[in-house]
């Protein structure tokens, strides 16, 4: 009977013992636990900071630089140029006009008038600047999730940020460029591709969103086009 009350009684510590343990050991892992979150939040937070701070400073200068090279490339292609006047060859058609009207009129209406032909000809051509119209982006208003026909799209930007928005089916491809443009991503610079296979998505205004192969819930990549060699 003593070495069963002994035996009880070892069990019995060895349980204290255990418990009491696991009551010390309980909260140092959640004060850990509490650590790590903390640590994982403001490596987090560096990391947003590094990004914002690496697209303020390279992704932006590098898309006005090669957007300004596109649209200098478009300008040379069209072929735009200013139609200046052809003036009058010297000792020409002017000078003859000149003599044969010096001959019928008096010498102070002769230099009166050779004065204001002088100042015709070396006068700059005006030259009639096209304005530049200011596209505004307006997207269609967003359908309901139970609208029939309607698809949801995001956006993976090369940020690292993911933008979502509804569609409709029936709607043309452009509103996905237009979108993108509205989020800051040029379609000068930048393309649509699906994830897998990866297939750059075909953007027209006579084609829809279901022409184009979206189906269904759909994630596309924006990718920076490959710069053209001119």
């Amino acid at each position: 009977m003593s070495n069963r009350c002994v035996v009880f009684c070892v069990l019995l510590a060895g349980f204290c013992f255990i418990s009491w343990k696991h009551s010390l050991i309980g909260p140092l892992h959640e004060s850990n636990r509490q650590k790590q979150e903390q640590v994982r939040r403001v490596q987090q937070h560096q990391h947003n900071d590094k990004t914002s701070d690496y697209a303020e400073s390279v992704i932006k200068p590098r898309q006005s630089v090669l957007l300004q090279q596109r649209m200098e490339r478009y300008h040379r292609m069209t072929g735009e140029t200013w139609k200046l006047s052809q003036g009058f060859p010297v000792g020409g058609e002017e000078d003859q006009m000149c003599g044969d009207a010096d001959a019928d009129e008096n010498p102070n209406q002769g230099a009166r008038r050779r004065r204001k032909l002088l100042q015709t000809v070396t006068q700059d051509p005006v030259q009639q600047e096209v304005p530049k119209q200011k596209k505004v982006i307006v997207l269609p208003d967003e359908p309901s999730a139970d609208t029939e026909g309607v698809v949801k799209i995001a956006l993976r930007c090369p940020s690292g940020r993911t933008i979502c928005r509804r569609f409709l089916k029936t709607w043309s491809s452009l509103l996905l460029l237009d979108w993108m443009m509205k989020t800051g991503y040029h379609p000068a610079l930048y393309t649509l591709c699906t994830s897998y296979p990866r297939t750059e998505l075909i953007a027209a205004a006579d084609v829809s969103l279901e022409e184009a192969g979206v189906l269904t819930n759909t994630v596309l990549n924006v990718e920076e086009k490959e710069p053209s060699i001119t």
